[in-house]
């Protein structure tokens, strides 16, 4: 049986409590994309370099913390150097996301 992951996504001052577990989606940018019809968003498909996925997280655990691939540049090159801020298509979907509070940037 998989394990409910839960986190709370704010857009545009609205808030939604998403469940999911690990698997159900790619990323966290498909799975926000499918859940909040959010147009224009993950236009690159996944790939960390377009920035039309920026999200604010906080909470999450263990290694969803690390940026990696093309994150860090892309984001930088958008002007955000915030920790908290990040690619969703960069974020998998494992129960290290459980609890986690997410506002979408980019829409």
């Amino acid at each position: 049986m998989n394990n409910t992951i839960r986190f709370t996504v704010t857009l545009n001052g609205s808030k939604q409590v998403i469940e999911t577990y690990e698997g159900e989606y790619r990323n966290l940018m498909v799975l926000l994309r499918d859940e909040l019809y959010i147009d224009g968003f993950g236009e690159c498909g996944g790939t960390g370099r377009c920035a039309t996925c920026v999200i604010k997280i906080t909470g999450i655990k263990g290694s969803a913390k690390l940026k990696g691939r093309n994150e860090p540049n892309t984001l930088a090159k958008m002007g955000y150097e915030e920790e908290d801020i990040r690619l969703s298509c960069q974020i998998y979907i494992t129960e290290d996301l459980d609890g986690a509070e997410i506002e979408v940037v980019s829409c």
